[in-house]
């Protein structure tokens, strides 16, 4: 591990990354609280976040084919300009008192899609930066970094705010992305040259399904992480905003402080896999889900803050290994020209499971109470993980 502190690319990319998460931090909390003091109602606010994320989830798909067939540096330092040029129209418009929500959802579509095809390149331009023999502790390094700058960036909007103005917050997280692409432009790489001509898109984006069905346990492990999504993000922002305001009877700083908790326990699980070496990724992955399911099923029995987070830290814990070893596995078994669009898959499965799964776990709270949703959150995780399990021994034997 101390090897890639010492590696000057990775280093760049861990700092760059780290503040551009930062700004995504602050950027989403700023994009909720405008689109509401714009409106003033929940309805409108959630479209803007629906414009927001679907583009994301779209572009991201397309978005990680050109990664695999175009430089990806590049790439990046493209969509960091095009987002920040994007961006400005916001602060001009807030100053000027010409932004309403349609401009603003529209603005925030556009950035989505301009940074569709970012996570999907770096993180398909890990092996290439870490090289391929530290791709656990290279992962996990980032994760530490991404991480603590995306919990912090929320932490930043309130006192950024009231220096600064919602103004000065988007000219701060324009910022950002300026720093991002400064830092990849400071990387020394070989520039991406291929003797092969590049595929068109619908054909490349086949031929790299075709490269994730020739590894079954990778195509298992991603399935099994999209379902499991589905099952359990939800229940961390709609679940637990319900268990503090119905049986802790508490506030929302209680909230943030249970959320807060729980994202500094992914922080130490990434620090703790930063510094093992897993004999086998991909049955590790699945059953941290089982780890997580089962510290998730008797939360919503808690009477108390200090149990609610303790089991928060647990979950959160467990949740560093559900991710890190995927991304090393992937990167480990995928072939470089179609790595990127199997991340980028791996992507698109987090932001449809992100976008259905807090109305799903709103429907089941209703129905069910806190204590009965949670327990079947918790057992739909230990469900879903036994059953990537299985399915990782039955291809074993095939």
């Amino acid at each position: 591990m101390d090897g890639l502190f010492r590696n000057r690319n990775f280093a760049l990319l861990a700092v760059g990354q780290g503040v551009s998460r930062l700004g995504d931090g602050l950027y989403a909390a700023a994009l909720i609280w405008t689109a509401w003091e714009l409106t003033l109602t929940a309805g409108q606010v959630g479209l803007v976040a629906l414009a927001a994320g679907v583009p994301t989830f779209i572009a991201g798909v397309i978005g990680s084919s050109y990664a695999d067939r175009y430089d990806r540096r590049r790439l990046m330092i493209g969509s960091d300009i095009a987002r920040a040029l994007l961006l400005v129209p916001i602060p001009v418009l807030l100053h000027t008192g010409g932004l309403n929500a349609a401009v603003l959802a529209g603005l925030a579509a556009l950035v989505g899609i301009a940074g569709g095809p970012f996570a999907p390149a770096r993180n398909a331009l890990v092996p290439s930066v870490a090289g391929e023999h530290s791709l656990l502790q290279a992962n996990a390094i980032l994760q530490v970094s991404f991480r603590s700058a995306y919990f912090v960036g929320p932490l930043l909007f309130a006192p950024a705010q009231a220096l600064l103005g919602l103004t000065g917050v988007f000219i701060l997280d324009i910022a950002t992305f300026v720093v991002s692409a400064l830092t990849l432009t400071a990387m020394r790489l070989p520039r991406l040259r291929s003797d092969e001509p590049r595929t068109r898109l619908i054909a490349d984006l086949r031929e790299g399904l075709r490269a994730l069905r020739a590894e079954p346990d990778v195509a298992v492990v991603i399935a099994i992480f999209t379902l499991a999504i589905l099952a359990a993000s939800g229940f961390l922002t709609v679940g637990v905003a319900t268990l503090v305001g119905s049986k802790l009877d508490a506030g929302g700083g209680s909230y943030g402080l249970l959320l807060g908790i729980a994202g500094i326990a992914e922080v130490v699980g990434a620090l703790v896999l930063a510094r093992m070496r897993l004999p086998n990724l991909a049955r590790t992955a699945v059953l941290a889900w089982v780890l997580l399911g089962l510290f998730r099923l008797p939360l919503g029995l808690v009477t108390s803050l200090a149990a609610a987070s303790a089991l928060l830290a647990a979950t959160g814990f467990a949740s560093a290994i559900t991710d890190i070893p995927l991304i090393a596995l992937v990167q480990e078994r995928i072939p470089d020209r179609h790595l990127a669009k199997a991340l980028g898959l791996w992507e698109a499965g987090i932001g449809a499971g992100l976008a259905l799964s807090p109305p799903l776990a709103g429907f089941i709270l209703d129905r069910a109470g806190v204590e009965w949703g949670f327990a079947i959150s918790g057992m739909l995780l230990m469900a879903i993980g036994l059953l990537g399990a299985g399915l990782l021994e039955r291809v074993s034997r095939a």
